[in-house]
Order: structure tokens, then sequence, then C-alpha cells
């Protein structure tokens, strides 16, 4: 069986590379998955809404899940199981980007992206919170498309993220209450 997933995996990154790679795509998806990197996209958009008085709960939340999935993936999930790189393994398999340092599974621009992108969706207008989550899909497909990740790890990244979302955003509520509770009963 696992076998069998290792060479789906195999075969889905080759057949991005040979059918899909173009170059229209390539320069387009190369900006796309840079925007991902150390959650630099997700992080600014936090930031700003960090600022904004009518968006800050919101952007709480996302600073919670963008933590969440620093500990959970990047700290924790990528040093146990220490995945070696697609490009390293996979005979004929070529990268776009600078080879990433640290390992493969999961993928933490999948995690950080929908982490982020999940609670916008939820918590913002559709305006906001649309193009985020395309935005996710497209960095999530772009560690794809530049060779860097097995579908596997994006797969798990993203529902990593997604869970870290509901997480985060759980734990903001409840620290939210329990400070307007404790506020309450000081006056």
């Amino acid at each position: 069986m696992l076998n069998l997933l290792s060479s789906l995996d195999d075969n889905i990154l080759l057949f991005f590379q040979e059918a899909i790679r173009n170059p229209v795509l390539t320069p387009i998806l190369r900006v796309i998955t840079t925007l991902g990197n150390g959650g630099a996209i997700w992080i600014v958009l936090t930031i700003f809404m960090l600022l904004l008085p009518k968006t800050r709960k919101v952007g709480f939340m996302t600073t919670l899940s963008l933590i969440g999935t620093l500990l959970v993936n990047n700290l924790f999930l990528k040093n146990v199981v220490n995945r070696t790189r697609p490009y390293e393994v996979i005979e004929g398999l070529t990268y776009l980007v600078r080879a990433p340092v640290d390992s493969s599974f999961p993928s933490g621009h999948s995690a950080c992206s929908f982490a982020v992108a999940c609670i916008m969706f939820r918590r913002l207008p559709k305006k906001y919170g649309v193009p985020a989550m395309i935005l996710a899909i497209l960095i999530a497909l772009s560690r794809l498309y530049v060779g860097v990740h097995y579908p596997s790890d994006v797969l798990f990244g993203t529902i990593s993220g997604i869970a870290i979302s509901y997480g985060a955003e759980a734990l903001a509520e409840r620290i939210i209450r329990r400070r307007e509770v404790h506020n309450e009963s000081d006056t």
C-alpha cells in the first residue's frame, strides 16, 4: 500500500513536470510559491488585520494559526518525519526554485496558507476570504509545480492548516471571552 502511494506521489510530480510546466506558467508560479516563503504574505496580511480595529480579532486568530503551524508542522512534524525532498529521490525530477533546507513533510507553505486563509474565509467578507482561499490553493499547487513537495506533503499540510485554523479560532474566542469576563469583574 505504501509503495502504491509513493508511486502515485512520484507519478503526479512527473506529470506536473512533463505535462503542465510551460514557459508562461513557470514565472507566475515561481512568484506565487515565493509569496509563501516563511509565510511572508500571510504574516503581512495578519499584521495588516491587527492594525485595523475592524479586523483585529481576525488578526489575533490568524496570529495564533501562524504560531500553530510553525509549532506543529515546521518544528515538530518536519523533524519527526524527516522526509527527503522529491527532487533528491525521483529520477528526472527537477526543481525550479532554490532548494529548501528543511525536510519535505508536511508542506509548511500549504499549512500556513490554509491556516490563515480558512480563518479569513470564515470570518471576513467573501471579497477578502475568497481571494485568500484562491491564493492558498495556488501556493499549495505551486509547491508541486516547482517540484519541492510530494502531493501527500501538500495534502497533509493543507489538512493540518485547516485543522489548526479551527483550533486557533476556538482558542482566540476563549482568550477573548476570558479577557472580557476579567475586564467586567474589574469594573
